[in-house]
């Protein structure tokens, strides 16, 4: 069973969307509160995400943008406004398609069901997934997560790679140049924005019960030292 997500204001629409992917086995869920859309998805964790453009306090170009930073699953806009500019932003913004209103739900499914297949199914790409593991503690590097054991958090794009060069290394010290480079490019960063996305490092390990594992060398750098658990085989 897959799991879609539904995020469209108009409730007729919703419900109806609903009802017919809920025909064919799979399950649905639709967006109530439109302040939260991103907490609903780390959540949720849906295969697909069905996404209207004209919503509440922000677009579906801003949401496409802010799910793109957690995951790769296929977004599907589904919106009245059929100029070229809408389609070609939706695409530019990580849309993997765009139908217009008023469609036919037979044309929406058929859609939803081929990007299964291409992502999940019998059409999807089986090369061998992309990762960095350490002592049990594991980095998907391409559906940005990290898991040990049975726990899983999701990670936003900095923190992936982040997570990754420290584990790359560890336990030798990661120097702050080499940790902006991978991060940005040789773009100017002050001293702020990079002690943030290694606190937000912290609290991803936290989450998987993983406390004081990455150190600070004053003026020099960060090191990733192993003191976790590691997981059992499965």
């Amino acid at each position: 069973m897959y799991t879609i997500m539904i995020i469209e204001d108009d409730p007729k629409i919703a419900g109806l969307l609903k009802s017919h992917i809920e025909r064919y086995g799979d399950r649905a869920v639709f967006v109530e509160d439109f302040e939260q859309v991103m907490e609903q998805f780390k959540q949720i964790q849906p295969h697909v995400v069905l996404l209207d453009i004209n919503l509440p306090s922000y677009d579906g170009f801003y949401w496409c943008r802010q799910i793109r930073t957690l995951s790769t699953c296929p977004i599907l806009f589904i919106s009245a406004r059929s100029g070229k500019m809408d389609q070609v932003m939706a695409l530019e913004n990580g849309a993997d398609d765009y139908i217009t209103k008023p469609f036919e739900h037979e044309i929406v499914i058929a859609k939803i069901r081929s990007q299964l297949r291409r992502v999940y199914g019998d059409y999807a790409v089986r090369d061998e997934e992309r990762k960095v593991e350490l002592h049990g503690l594991v980095v998907y590097l391409e559906r940005l997560e990290m898991e040990l054991g049975h726990e899983k958090v999701q990670l936003t794009k900095k923190e992936t790679v982040l997570l990754e060069t420290l584990m790359r290394r560890s336990p030798k010290l990661v120097s702050r140049e080499t940790i902006l480079e991978k991060l940005w490019d040789d773009s100017f960063v002050d001293d702020n924005t990079l002690s943030v996305n290694i606190t937000r490092v912290r609290k991803r390990l936290a989450e998987l019960g993983i406390t004081d594992a990455l150190e600070t060398v004053r003026g020099s750098g960060y090191r990733l030292i192993h003191n976790w658990k590691a997981a059992s085989p499965s």
